[in-house]
């Protein structure tokens, strides 16, 4: 990978919510503000990409590359916040099979 696509996925809006742990965020809810965060950045680059596409079906702007660029960043935090709900979710599992 380049240093640019690393840079890249650091900064983007899953790993932004999740990098908050030293804020406010950590201090006020712990890991459910945080897990609130990473949805909420989610649920925005998505409807960003939305807006997106509605501006180039309607003539707003002929961007096509930006449009594409919002979509994929859209649908890969996707992928991750249902990545990390699996692994959650294995985890507890785990965690409810363990003998007292």
């Amino acid at each position: 990978m380049s240093d640019m696509m690393i840079k890249g996925l650091a900064n983007s809006p899953v790993t932004a919510g999740i990098s908050k742990q030293t804020g406010e965020s950590s201090a006020a809810g712990g890991f459910g503000a945080v897990l609130k965060d990473a949805i909420a950045s989610v649920n925005k680059s998505e409807q960003e990409a939305n807006t997106m596409i509605t501006g180039l079906a309607s003539g707003q702007h002929a961007n096509i590359h930006e449009t594409m660029i919002a979509m994929e960043k859209a649908d890969i935090s996707f992928r991750l916040a249902t990545k990390v709900q699996g692994k959650v979710l294995e985890a507890y599992k785990e965690v409810m099979r363990t003998p007292l």
